[in-house]
This record gives C-alpha cells, sequence and structure tokens, in this order.
C-alpha cells in the first residue's frame, strides 16, 4: 500500500521512460486500479525506438514499423502525453508541456501537476557551428532519419546512373560520415553493404565507383569494443575500399563540398552526422542540480541528488559506477545500462512510496557488440573478443534478446528469416517526405521542395 495517492510524471518515452513506467504499472497495479496512483508519461512521440536496430532498418533488413514500440498499447495503464516538457518546476511540483495542440490554440503549454517525478528526457544530437552542417547533413538518430538516409543514398545512385555530368555523379556517389562511435560506423557499414549490393542492378554504376569516408577526430573508432577491436574494424572497412581517416576533423560542408581538417575536399550531396550527444535541453530549463556536462546530479539509487521526489536516468542522469575500482566514475550514458537503471528506478518510486529502503544501482559492464553490415562485426564480451561472423551473430541475438515485447522480436525474427531466403529490397520511397507533391501539382499548384514543417516528415 502507498502512504498517499501518488502522481507519477515520466518525461521522456524512450528505454528509461518506457521501461520505468512499464515497471510501474506492473508493481502498481492494485494501486493503480484503485485510484491510489496514476502514471503520466510525456513523450514528443507516440512510440519508443530501439536505436540498435536502425541500420539495419536503413539497410532494408527490417521494416521501420518493427523498430518501435507503440506506447499506449504497452503503457496501457498510464496516461501518455504526446508533447514536449519544456520546463519543469520541481519546487512546485510543475511540469510546462507543448503538446501538438499548443499552437493551434495559442498558448504556451498546458500543465502538469505531479508528487513524483522521473526524469528521462534522453538526449539530442550533439553539433557544432560548421558551415553547411545544419543545411545539408542529416543526424542517424531516428527512426525518420534512418529510413530517410536509405531513401537518400538510393536516390543518389539514381542520380548517378541518369547523368552524363562526372561533376554530378562523383558528388552523388561520394558518401561521408562524421563520427566514429556506434552510430556512425554501424550506419556506414550496414549502408555501404545495401548500396554495394543494389550496383548489381544499375548498368553503368559500379561498388567502386563509389567513395564512402568515415571522418573521426579522435585516433580510434569505436572504443567501447577496446583498442584491438577498434584497429581491426579500421582494417576491415578499408578492406572494403572505405576511407577511415582518424585525428580529423569536418571544417565545412558549405555549398556540397566536405572540407576536411586535412586540407581534403570532397564534393558530396550526402553527409551524415553521428558526432556525439549532449543532455536534452528540458534539463537547462528546470530547478534540478545539474554537472559540468549539462546532466542531471544523481545517486547511486537513482535519485537526483538532495532532491526529494526527483529520480533520474539513462543519457539524462550522472549516475556513479558503484562497481568501478576509480572514485568518481560515472556509468556510461548506454543503452545497457539505461535498460538496467529503468528496472531499478521503478522499483525505487515504488519503495519510496511505500516507505521501504531503496536498492542501489549496481551493475558491471559486460561489453559492447557491434554490427559491420551483413555477416560482419565486432564485440567484446566479459574480456572476450569476436569479429566477423561470430560477432554479428551475436549481435542479432543480443538485441532480439532486448527488444521490448514478444510482438516485436517475432517480427523482427520473421523478417531476418525472410532476409536469408529473398533478395533484398533497393526500393527508395523519398517521395514519403513530400507526399502532398504530386497532389499539388495535379491541382494546378506548385510543389514545395522545402522539407515539411513537422520535424518528423508529415506534412
Amino acid at each position: 500500500m502507498v502512504k498517499e495517492r501518488a502522481r507519477i510524471l515520466v518525461v521522456g518515452g524512450g528505454y528509461v521512460g518506457m521501461y520505468t513506467a512499464l515497471r510501474l504499472q506492473r508493481r502498481l497495479k492494485r494501486e493503480l486500479g484503485r485510484g491510489e496512483a496514476e502514471i503520466t508519461v510525456v513523450t514528443p512521440d507516440p512510440y519508443m525506438t530501439y536505436q540498435p536496430f536502425l541500420p539495419e532498418a536503413a539497410a532494408g533488413a527490417i521494416s521501420p514499423r518493427h523498430v518501435v514500440v507503440p506506447l499506449r498499447r504497452v503503457l496501457d495503464r498510464c496516461r501518455v502525453v504526446i508533447g514536449e516538457a519544456t520546463a519543469v518546476d520541481h519546487a512546485a511540483r510543475t511540469a510546462t508541456v507543448r503538446t501538438p495542440a499548443t499552437e493551434e490554440e495559442g498558448t504556451e503549454g498546458i500543465r502538469i501537476e505531479y508528487d513524483e517525478l522521473v526524469l528521462a528526457p534522453g538526449s539530442v544530437a550533439r553539433t557544432l557551428p560548421i558551415p553547411g552542417l545544419a543545411e545539408h547533413a542529416i543526424g542517424f538518430k531516428t527512426v525518420e532519419e534512418a529510413i530517410g538516409l536509405r531513401n537518400h543514398v538510393l536516390e543518389q545512385m539514381d542520380i548517378a546512373s541518369s547523368t552524363r555530368d562526372p561533376a554530378v555523379r562523383d558528388a552523388a556517389l561520394t558518401f561521408v560520415f562524421v563520427g566514429g562511435g556506434y552510430a556512425g560506423v554501424e550506419a556506414l557499414g550496414e549502408l555501404e553493404d545495401m548500396a554495394r549490393y543494389a550496383t548489381r542492378y544499375y548498368h553503368n554504376v559500379r561498388p567502386e565507383d563509389m567513395k564512402w569516408i568515415l571522418v573521426e577526430a579522435s585516433d580510434r573508432i569505436l572504443p567501447e569494443v577496446g583498442e584491438e577491436m577498434g584497429r581491426y574494424t579500421v582494417t576491415e572497412l578499408r578492406r572494403r575500399n572505405i576511407d577511415v581517416r582518424l585525428e580529423t576533423r569536418l571544417d565545412s560542408c558549405a555549398d556540397r563540398v566536405a572540407v576536411l581538417s586535412d586540407g581534403s575536399r570532397f564534393p558530396t550531396r550526402t553527409v551524415v552526422w553521428t558526432a556525439g550527444v549532449k543532455p536534452h535541453p528540458v534539463l537547462a530549463a528546470t530547478d534540478l542540480p545539474l554537472n559540468e556536462r549539462g546532466r542531471l546530479r544523481c545517486t547511486a539509487d537513482l535519485a537526483v541528488e538532495g532532491v526529494p521526489h526527483a529520480w533520474a536516468a539513462g543519457d539524462a542522469a550522472a549516475v556513479p559506477d558503484v562497481t568501478a575500482r576509480e572514485e568518481g566514475r560515472e556509468c556510461a550514458p548506454n543503452a545497457q545500462h539505461a535498460l538496467r537503471q529503468a528496472r531499478v528506478l521503478g522499483d525505487n518510486v515504488v519503495h519510496s512510496l511505500r516507505g521501504e529502503p531503496l536498492e542501489t544501482y549496481a551493475h558491471k559492464y559486460a561489453g559492447s557488440v557491434a554490427s559491420l553490415g551483413l555477416h560482419k562485426g565486432v564485440a567484446q564480451i566479459y574480456g572476450r573478443k569476436l569479429k566477423g561472423y561470430p560477432a554479428w551473430f551475436m549481435h542479432r541475438t543480443y538485441h532480439l534478446s532486448r527488444v521490448p515485447t514478444f510482438n516485436r522480436k517475432a517480427r523482427v525474427a520473421a523478417e531476418w528469416t525472410l532476409a536469408g531466403l529473398f533478395k533484398r529490397e533497393i526500393v527508395s520511397l523519398g517521395s514519403l517526405e513530400h507526399p502532398r507533391a504530386e497532389f499539388e501539382l495535379a491541382a494546378g499548384g506548385k510543389p514545395s521542395q522545402d522539407p515539411p514543417h513537422n520535424p518528423k516528415g508529415s506534412s
């Protein structure tokens, strides 16, 4: 029994937000039924994206619908509010949320009152003031970006196949990826694999005609899998004719020309930015304590330091790593910690409501797996190093076990099975980004070439 009626607000519908709300609705099932508790989840999207599957979705190995989990179906005992939290006044126990109807209503948003706050807004892409970046680059953090990038790559191959201008062809077939972490390396590996396969259906485009360039500011890539596996990954990518440039930065991509810090210039129509993330801006709009990197200061039981009734985990939280030998070390902001922190966080909120002792989050990092394309990968698990097919198989097995709900597990497994029996799909559906263009033209108007106002791509 909870000591008094509790209104729990969960800000964010990603790994931590969804799994925490799921844990809460299971642990508080009776209280929710009796009206002694209520759970509100504020999220900009009505789904949770399983980001490790984005590269395979971009390559066409998984349907985009199966990379996301519908929150309203999974969190059937919670109130799901689609919107963006813009400010949190924890002293007054209120949050301001901008919903899709806010602009139509001409208001600043709705105010949600709460008793317990769980902040899990995740992170956003960390960008730099590089000329041309905002105008020409594309990120790789959402399912919309992944599918948009797939369509874009195939469209560039169509342009190269149909043009007679060597400069246009060269720019269309040059793909620059900035960032040597998971997102950049896996996206590059999967898309290069897909594009190389697609060339067999183009009479005048060969794999060696394409330039794939990976730009990394540090002296190594994939630091999560260890130095040895990182070196192997560089060797493997270069063996596939991928130009890996370490200790190199992107200085400009204005006028569709990628200028690197080593003086290289590449005319290109494709710049993919995956050079890190930063905490969500809503954290700066709260009255909660932040560290020097803008993350919430948290204790080992996932409570916000010095602030009662406030909790956090995942990318937004600086959680001390109690298993580390070095004092003051924090848990890495990755999915492995986020999934496990969510369970402890949900339990601790319930413990707090019931006046019970809190649990300490402790998880020793197990290792990492990364895919480099079909049947290719690297992994370091409990000190053991794997590469090639075994690492790729481990990557698929691990993430299939972690993707939420049996529904998604079954659908993903079925798609992988069918992909082994049939050929890859090489169709571009880029017109989905401008669904009204053809009708506007038929109706006598001029179709807009600008991106839709809605950042998610709908008109």
